[in-house]
């Protein structure tokens, strides 16, 4: 049989219960307390990077890539199928205008080209025969037309004959029937050869106009095989420098095919690319910032592609100064996409303190301290950041990563 406890033995528990807590509390407390006490509450002023608040313009940017591309490349193709006879200049070469860059076998395009002249003097021939044979049918024609007329004559004169003779007892009814039944024959019959001399003279012409475009189309075709001919003489259209060439002697390459590439490398520009979720704010005349190294140049957006592969977007820009020392055909860049700027804000140096979020801490120092404030991040580019609160121009913060430190809200800066 259970027992009711006294009075004195629950609160006896009671205390126990409360003792046990109040030892596991300060257990946790001076835990944590020792934990906070071996975090680092210092650091050495050698291991940071400092920067001074001042109001200045900023710029707000898009970060992308570039590569330098010649302002102008020709591309040199084969104007006809051949083989690559000879390779005269190699990658890298200096050429002037008309200089040989490479030579074709022509031989079959040359023999392509005379059978086809061939086959045009055969046409033009058989223009002049048909020409010949047409003219006599004509002739023909319109001999046998007037014959018909000199029967028409004939006819009409007997019929008027054989009705005088009629009226004076001469000749008889049948007679002047079989006399105008033959005139009206007559006349049918010139009706019918005026046709077919009509109907010859539009044929005449029509065959020969047919003949004559078909000679025409393959005179036309034969100039412009001519003309490739003369193209397959492979030389430089304008002086620069050859940055590529078909080297592999005895390959056969076909109409279209790339020979070689000259580059005019006394101008540059770039070809950017970028994420396409930035599509919807690129526009052309975009300014652009290019840094090659410590160099910095400007330019514009001159042409957005509009295609977009694997998710990127490419873009061509325009630089100010394209000929500057420091560019050469395919060096990578930077390029920064400006998309607004502010003449007058609060700003410091970029670096590795900035994260890239719209509000976030840093470190102010005064006096040896470093402080944690809470700021509002507004623009940014490759040289600064704007902060939009909490800090005034003149104070110093630290830009250097100090994420293992956001925990604390003061740091000593020994120095």
């Amino acid at each position: 049989m259970d027992r009711e406890l006294s009075s004195q033995t629950l609160r006896q528990r009671k205390i126990r219960t409360y003792l046990t807590g109040l030892v596991g509390v300060a257990i946790i407390t001076s835990g944590f307390l020792f934990f906070r006490s071996s975090l680092k509450t210092s650091i050495s002023a050698n291991k940071i990077r400092t920067a001074t608040a001042e109001l200045g313009p900023i710029e707000n940017t898009l970060t992308a890539s570039g590569v330098l591309i010649p302002e102008f490349e020709q591309v040199i193709s084969s104007p006809i199928k051949a083989e690559i006879k000879r390779v005269i200049v190699t990658p890298g070469t200096t050429v002037k205008i008309d200089q040989p860059i490479l030579e074709l076998d022509k031989s079959q395009t040359i023999n392509d080209y005379e059978k086809q002249k061939d086959q045009l003097d055969l046409k033009r021939n058989a223009i002049t025969q048909l020409r010949i044979k047409l003219q006599k049918s004509l002739y023909e024609l319109e001999v046998d037309n007037a014959i018909k007329d000199l029967n028409i004559g004939s006819l009409q004169a007997k019929l008027n004959n054989t009705q005088h003779l009629k009226t004076v007892g001469g000749a008889t009814q049948e007679e002047v029937n079989e006399a105008d039944f033959n005139l009206k024959t007559a006349e049918l019959e010139k009706k019918k050869l005026a046709n077919e001399l009509k109907t010859m003279k539009q044929s005449v012409t029509t065959d020969l106009r047919e003949m004559e475009l078909q000679a025409s189309i393959q005179e036309k075709d034969l100039r412009e095989l001519e003309t490739k001919l003369k193209q397959a003489e492979i030389t430089a259209k304008r002086n620069g420098v050859v940055t590529w060439v078909n080297e592999n002697i005895g390959s056969s390459v076909s109409e279209g095919e790339q020979l070689a590439k000259i580059a005019d490398l006394n101008g540059y520009s770039i070809e950017g690319s970028c994420s396409d979720t930035y599509s919807e704010m690129l526009r052309t005349g975009m300014s652009v910032i290019v840094k090659i190294n410590e160099i910095i140049l400007r330019g514009s957006i001159t042409n957005i592609r509009p295609t977009i592969k694997n998710n990127i977007l490419t873009f061509i820009v325009a630089l100010e100064k394209n000929n500057h020392p420091a560019l050469r055909p395919n060096m990578k860049v930077e390029v920064f996409i400006v998309t607004n700027a502010s003449s007058q804000v609060v700003r410091v140096a970029n670096g590795p303190a900035f994260s890239g979020k719209a509000e976030q801490s840093v470190f102010v120092l005064e006096n040896g301290v470093a402080h944690r404030r809470q700021v509002k991040i507004g623009a940014s580019n490759f040289d600064f950041v704007e902060l939009k609160n909490n800090i005034k121009p003149g104070e110093t913060i630290i830009i250097s990563d100090m994420s293992e430190y956001e925990h604390l809200n003061d740091i000593s800066i020994n120095k």
